[in-house]
Parts: structure tokens; C-alpha cells; sequence
């Protein structure tokens, strides 16, 4: 077993790289992945319901994260046979929210040495020492850690947010804009606190301003269609 303490990577920080075998073959990671974004996610074990429902729903939304560009790459400390049985099970026996025979064709690393969990900082004490916890980590085309998710183990993600977060990030690259809270696809952005303001652009931008370190706009009215309108389909 290794004992190396690993720094838990940060916002900003590049994705600590690993070498795995998983249920669909080797991986190298990030490298495999670079100009897609990916969610790396860990479950604390297989053949528990909590992370068979996430699985269900991680196989359903799999097609829509891939029209975004976005790779799904799973992880827990357990061996490639007990992923490659629990995740035939899933398919051939479980329903959940109305969905069943449910594929799941994104990679499951097996990380019985739990090295890979360690290194994201998904083993955590005070929980477990020998199960990962529930994390997502939101790595960007060029490898960088851009938002960091994690959950208890009692409680299943919220895959709408998952999904919100990954827009919001790619809109925020895309348009350099700033996003406000519970912010979806055709939403006001966040306007940029100046160090004055004087009212001239409200009329220009339209722009609406309730203080001069809060105002709002719309990106302009094509680039929100087009935003919205992808999102519903993904």
C-alpha cells in the first residue's frame, strides 16, 4: 500500500496525471483526455445503491456531456472484475427514475492501491481510510482543475448541477463573462464592478444597474440562443 501524502489538487492546479487500468483498458490521465474536458468522479464502492443510482444517471446524461465536449471518467478502490460485474448488473437488473438497461461506456478505474484517490484527495480520513468519497473534479481541455465537487457519502449528486457547472465554465471560457447565482443558458450575466460608473452605458449595452458594484446584461441576443438552445439539446 502506498503511504505518500499527497497535496488534494486545487482550483487552478494541473490534474495530477496517473497511469490505470480500467473497465474500458488502460488510461493515461489527463494526457488521453487533453483538448476535451472531462469529470473525474469517485464512488465509495460497488454494488451499493447510493452509487448505483449515480450510475444509472452518469449512463443517461453520458451522450448529453459528450455534445459538450466532456469525457466521464469514474473511480474507486476496487478491482476491474467487481467494476466490470457491478456495472453489468446495473445493466441488466436496475431501474431507477424510470430508466433501465441503462449502458455505461465510460471508463472505471480500478484503484485498489488507492494511489489515484490519494493523489485527489478523494480518501479522506475522518470518513474512511479505505473507501473514496463521492467527488467530482471539472478538468478543462488544457488539464487544469477548474471547480471541485464533493458529497458524503450518504447523500447522490445533483446531476443538473453537474451539468450547469460544466456550461457555466465553458461560457465563462468562451465569452470571458462573469456568472451569477443559479445561472442557466440565456440568463443575465455579471457585469464587471467598475471603479465608477455614470450611467452612460445602461442605455448602450442594456445593461441593468442596481448599485455600481452590481449590474447585469444579456450576452448579446445570438450567442444566447445559440448558448440555450445547445444546452437543451445536450
Amino acid at each position: 500500500m502506498d503511504n505518500h501524502t499527497y497535496t488534494m489538487p486545487l482550483i487552478g492546479d494541473k490534474a495530477p496525471s496517473f497511469e490505470a487500468e480500467t473497465t474500458q483498458g488502460k488510461i493515461r490521465f489527463p494526457e488521453d483526455f487533453k483538448g476535451q474536458w472531462v469529470i473525474l468522479f469517485s464512488h465509495p464502492s460497488d454494488f451499493t445503491p447510493i452509487c448505483t443510482s449515480e450510475f444509472v444517471m452518469f449512463g443517461v446524461m453520458q451522450k448529453e456531456f459528450e455534445q459538450l465536449n466532456c469525457r466521464l471518467v469514474g473511480l474507486s478502490v476496487g478491482t476491474n472484475a467487481s467494476h466490470i460485474a457491478w456495472l453489468r448488473s446495473i445493466h441488466d437488473r436496475i431501474e431507477f427514475k424510470g430508466y433501465k438497461r441503462v449502458d455505461l461506456n465510460f471508463p472505471l478505474v480500478a484503484d485498489m492501491s488507492m494511489e489515484v484517490a490519494r493523489k485527489y484527495g478523494m480518501i479522506q480520513p475522518g470518513v474512511s481510510t479505505s473507501a473514496a468519497v463521492r467527488a467530482v473534479f471539472f478538468i478543462d481541455p488544457e488539464t487544469t482543475i477548474r471547480a471541485v465537487i464533493y458529497y458524503p457519502m450518504q447523500l447522490g449528486r445533483n446531476f443538473d448541477e453537474l451539468k450547469r457547472v460544466l456550461v457555466g465554465l465553458q461560457t465563462i471560457d468562451k465569452y470571458h463573462v462573469a456568472l451569477p447565482a443559479d445561472w442557466r443558458p440565456g440568463d443575465d450575466i455579471i457585469v464587471p464592478a467598475p471603479t465608477t460608473y455614470d450611467g452612460t452605458e445602461k442605455s448602450v449595452s442594456g445593461m441593468k444597474c442596481y448599485d455600481w458594484y452590481f449590474c447585469t446584461k444579456p450576452l448579446p441576443v445570438e450567442k444566447e440562443k445559440a448558448e440555450a438552445k445547445a444546452y437543451e439539446k445536450a
